[in-house]
Parts: C-alpha cells; sequence; structure tokens
C-alpha cells in the first residue's frame, strides 16, 4: 500500500515567512525610538476612532494607507466588502465599535482591480462565492439598464460596480440601529470610499441624502428601551 505523506514547504516559502518575522522583531525593536510609550498605552485597552469596513484584498491594508499606527482603527475585513444585512459577524462588529468603543467615524472603503467585483460583473460558477457575491452582482444589474453602460469601457464599469457597492454598504448602515441612535446621539459620522490601488489614494463619495429621508429613517427603525 502506498503511504502519502504530505510535501513538506520548500525552503524558499519557509525562509519567505521566516523573514517577516525577522522584520517583525525589528519592527516592535525600532518602536522603542519612534513611539516608545505606544505598546504600553496599547496593553491597558484600545480606543480608536474609526472603525473600518472594507475588502480582504491584501494590497488594502488600513493601517497602512490611512498612516495610522496600531490602535487607531478597527477592522472588519471580507470578500468585496460586502455588507449583508444578516451578517452576524459584521453585525458583531459594527454594534462592538459603536456601542462599546465609541468610534467617531464609520469607512466603508471598495477598491479598484477588485477581483470580487471583477467576478461579479461575470457569470460563471463560483460556488459559495456565488450567493457572497449576490448583492454586487444585484448592483450590476441595475447598472447594467442605466444610460450610457454600454459606451463605458471594462475598466469604468468595474468601478462603477465598486462604487455601486460602496453605497450599498452604506444604505446597509444606515438602517443599523446602533448606527442610528449614535449618529443621533453623538454625531457618528458614515463615510463611502474608494481606494486606489495603483495611486495609493483614498476617494471620498458623495452619499449625503436629504434631512427628511434621514428623519424618517429614525422614526421608522430607532429601537425604543
Amino acid at each position: 500500500r502506498t503511504i502519502l505523506t504530505p510535501t513538506p514547504p520548500s525552503t524558499t516559502e519557509k525562509n519567505h515567512f521566516e523573514r517577516h518575522l525577522a522584520a517583525n522583531r525589528e519592527w516592535a525593536s525600532s518602536l522603542g525610538d519612534t513611539h516608545p510609550d505606544l505598546l504600553e498605552i496599547n496593553s491597558k485597552g484600545q480606543s480608536p476612532t474609526i472603525l473600518w469596513l472594507g475588502c480582504s484584498d491584501s494590497r488594502v491594508p488600513e493601517t497602512t494607507i490611512l498612516g495610522g499606527r496600531p490602535g487607531d482603527i478597527f477592522v472588519h475585513r471580507n470578500i468585496a466588502n460586502v455588507l449583508h444585512p444578516g451578517d452576524i459577524s459584521a453585525a458583531a462588529v459594527i454594534t462592538y465599535a459603536v456601542k462599546h468603543l465609541g468610534v467617531k467615524h464609520i469607512v466603508l472603503c471598495g477598491h479598484t482591480l477588485c477581483g470580487g467585483v471583477n467576478a461579479a460583473l461575470g457569470n460563471d460558477s463560483l460556488g459559495l462565492l456565488d450567493t457572497w457575491l449576490l448583492p454586487i452582482r444585484s448592483e450590476r444589474n441595475k447598472l447594467v439598464k442605466s444610460e450610457g453602460w454600454a459606451d463605458l469601457s471594462k475598466e469604468e464599469q468595474a468601478i462603477k460596480v465598486v462604487e455601486a457597492n460602496v453605497r450599498a454598504g452604506v444604505n446597509v448602515l444606515k438602517w443599523n440601529a446602533d448606527v442610528i441612535e449614535a449618529v443621533e446621539k453623538r454625531g457618528l459620522k458614515i463615510h463611502g470610499t474608494v481606494y486606489d490601488v495603483t495611486t495609493g489614494l483614498v476617494r471620498e463619495l458623495d452619499i449625503e441624502e436629504h434631512d427628511d429621508d434621514k428623519h424618517a429613517r429614525v422614526l421608522s427603525f430607532r429601537c425604543h428601551k
């Protein structure tokens, strides 16, 4: 009988991870010079001002692109930064950040060259990902019917879908009971943004709405205690 044994990682793969561990040790040591009190402060708790809801893409590291430090940003990331109203994981993060950490800003960030968005633009069967990407495909179908869609390049269409996905997620946020309360009582701010992978810049979308719409949402969805 043939016994299959797992193939050990190559020396290159092992050294690659060891280089990251070495870089971590250098980073931790350098903090003593650049921010000598940071680790001690973080060991006593966290008080981030931003909740970042973003994509899992390795090219979009929120703390790095915002020039932040450990402790500045509370984070939840998933494939294509999709916000499903019934996503318990995202809902738990939002509740904890808003009610217990008291963040001042929620930033929902999409990005250019998003693999999830590109997949949603097509009709290939992707297994479990089909269910996850359904909200993006729904936004795509709305855009396909809009004037001038057919005249856009594939890249321009992808950006339109990225923006629509962010706006849809912002809408889910606006109907969250904890967010509604925090916006009304302490001025929590919501931001819809897109990160450009090629330039490194974050662009904020216009997500303002009429005061009547805000008031109607508060009256219809605010939870009473």
